[in-house]
């Protein structure tokens, strides 16, 4: 028994860890599901001749065609609508089909060219450097295929051989950012590695703060070293203890929080607007983690600190949609994204440092989530204790304090 136990469980959990993580990332591309990207169809130009629609309509209706099903969901909206769309993170990217595109494609075949057709991807870097990156490349896949079609097209006309050849791909993709984000933003992975940050903050302050009071009312050793110490047990039952921890955890919050912040933003020069509201929302984060590692620590005991760990960091990091897209992803880290709280955190701190602190870049949710976190906490945890100290669950007899030895 002495071997058994560790060993399963340390098989288990190192089993358990790589199938969650490795899980979440091999297959991006295979993992496709309804990525949020828009077109925008701004040509305005007249249909070319024997054509019932003008090529930005019949790019549109290709691209939109084209794509595997249920892959990307394409969204068809007008520039200013794309825009307020890439600024709330709402979208990953958006291919822009300019006003004058038949007019200039037409152009191609007569004396009166004066450039080459472009169409425009438009990248959205808050949103993640992965994500991202998959819709400029779905975009500039879907905008190389239809030049591909309208110079098939076009050569079809009768121009002559060097006249075909340079139609064989005659549009030009230009790729620009749609939303630009600071220098100091990590590429767009600041807002995953802060809310990361306040994770761990709330775990390892949460443990500690647990630790520390157990050790401090005689109900757990103190062991640094060679030196061991054991303090007289106090008479207290489950739910005061529970009470204690949870207030040292709010209390302690504070502090880890703002240690966070200096770090980050001025330490280290981390591009952040709206340092209250980004303190505030890092507090209740801080906290919101906090008070969920004492509620599982006081059902779960000894072996709380694991189920934690699996609750707030093992399960929530591949679930989070901060580095890899959930649109990305298998069903499950999608089931899991839906109330994991490093994905609602994420999504809040991303709104406030890159979309402006608007409430529908996920910065809502991310507060109904915390006050969800909160409740779900105080709840669980209290149920939890009341009940074991109905039952006259006590966690250990208490100990008197010895006597001194009688003097001769």
């Amino acid at each position: 028994m002495l071997w058994l136990v560790p060993s399963v469980l340390a098989a288990l959990v190192a089993l358990g860890l790589s199938l969650l993580y490795m899980g979440s990332i091999l297959d991006p591309n295979g993992n496709l599901h309804r990525l949020p990207v828009a077109v925008v169809n701004a040509d305005t130009g007249a249909p070319l001749p024997g054509q019932q629609q003008n090529l930005g309509a019949q790019v549109t209706g290709a691209v939109v065609a084209a794509s595997p099903a249920g892959s990307v969901e394409w969204r068809q909206v007008g520039r200013a609508e794309a825009q307020d769309r890439l600024a709330s993170g709402k979208v990953y990217g958006v291919l822009v089909i300019p006003e004058d595109f038949t007019a200039s494609v037409g152009a191609l075949t007569t004396s009166g060219a004066t450039s080459r057709p472009t169409i425009t991807v438009l990248t959205n870097p808050g949103v993640g450097s992965l994500g991202s990156s998959l819709a400029s490349q779905i975009n500039q896949n879907a905008a190389h295929q239809a030049s591909l079609t309208i110079g098939k097209q076009l050569a079809a006309t009768g121009a002559d051989a060097t006249t075909r050849l340079l139609l064989a791909d005659p549009v030009a993709v230009v790729v620009q950012v749609g939303h630009p984000i600071g220098r100091h933003s990590g590429l767009g992975l600041s807002a995953f590695y802060y809310t990361l940050l306040l994770v761990l903050a709330g775990f390892i302050g949460g443990n500690l703060v647990h630790n520390g009071v157990d050790t401090a009312l005689g109900y757990a050793d103190s062991e640094i070293g060679p030196w061991h110490t054991r303090r007289p047990t106090v008479p207290i039952d489950r739910t005061r203890t529970l009470v204690l921890k949870m207030v040292m955890t709010a209390g302690i919050s504070v502090l880890t929080t703002s240690m966070v912040m200096v770090a980050c933003v001025v330490v280290l020069g981390m591009d952040a607007s709206h340092i209250p509201l980004l303190w505030i929302f890092s507090y209740c984060a801080c906290l919101a983690v906090g008070l969920g590692v004492q509620a599982i620590n006081a059902a779960f005991g000894s072996i709380g600190q694991l189920v934690s760990m699996f609750v707030f960091i093992a399960l929530a990091l591949p679930s989070s949609g901060a580095t890899i897209p959930l649109e990305a992803t298998p069903a499950f880290y999608r089931f899991l994204g839906a109330f994991e709280p490093m994905r609602q955190l994420s999504a809040g701190v991303r709104a406030i440092l890159y979309f402006d602190a608007r409430a529908d870049a996920g910065l809502t949710r991310a507060w109904i989530m915390i006050a969800v976190g909160f409740a779900a906490a105080l709840a669980f945890g209290f149920a939890m204790t009341r009940y074991y100290d109905r039952k006259g669950l006590k966690r250990l007899t208490p100990q008197p304090v010895e006597a001194p030895p009688a003097e001769a």
